[in-house]
């Protein structure tokens, strides 16, 4: 059986990911990284809530010194009632490669060579280390410095396309938690709820068209 290393959020991509490993016969090992976000614990119920019951429970990894004093409404809550926040008030420095690299180094250090991700290509502009550029170019960088590989399967696909995978596999996307603004409820507005939402309204039509 192949084990694998699955960062975890407690978000639909990332469960979406457990979810088809599991069904492909791995061993999956659910990683999750508390970096100060300030949604940290309602992303942790969550995601211990929406794993299915065969998944080991996640190892839970705190980094969060890393990132004290940020400034990003990530990790500085923001009041949804009162301030404005656009996309780049969400981007915090280096934080995607920093996961890759404690990720790398957890799985090699318990013996696991395969390490998988559910980032999806974003056009997002707080989110330039997600892109499929990027993540080709990290393929190549890790090839030369150690033999942990990873795996993004949904890199070239839409929101749409893993909702549409989330609901073959039966993930319970509604418990699933991706808001970015708000640490206790979905606020609907943000670069994550926003293409969660229009995700879901694509799903919702094909179907009617399909009606006979």
């Amino acid at each position: 059986m192949t084990k694998a290393i699955v960062l975890t959020s407690g978000g639909l991509d990332s469960t979406t990911v457990v979810y088809k490993l599991l069904e492909k016969g791995h061993e999956v090992y659910p990683l999750f990284f508390d970096y100060g976000q300030h949604c940290v614990e309602t992303e942790w119920s969550r995601l211990n809530e929406v794993l299915p019951a065969s998944c080991p429970c996640p190892e839970r990894v705190d980094i969060s010194e890393i990132f004290r004093g940020s400034t990003s409404r990530l990790i500085d809550e923001a009041d949804l009632w009162a301030d404005d926040i656009v996309d780049d008030d969400l981007y915090i420095p280096y934080r995607t490669m920093l996961f890759f690299a404690a990720a790398a180094a957890r799985a090699q250090t318990i013996g696991i060579l395969d390490v998988y991700t559910g980032f999806i290509n974003s056009n997002h502009a707080k989110e330039i280390d997600c892109t499929s550029s990027f993540m080709n170019k990290l393929d190549g960088l890790t090839e030369s410095i150690g033999p942990v590989r990873f795996h993004s399967p949904f890199r070239f696909s839409s929101k749409a396309d893993v909702v549409q995978e989330a609901m073959k596999l039966r993930v319970p996307i509604g418990r699933t938690y991706s808001c970015q603004a708000s640490s206790s409820f979905p606020c609907g507005a943000c670069p994550n709820c926003v293409e969660r939402l229009n995700a879901l309204k694509v799903i919702r039509d094909e179907r009617d068209h399909t009606k006979p």
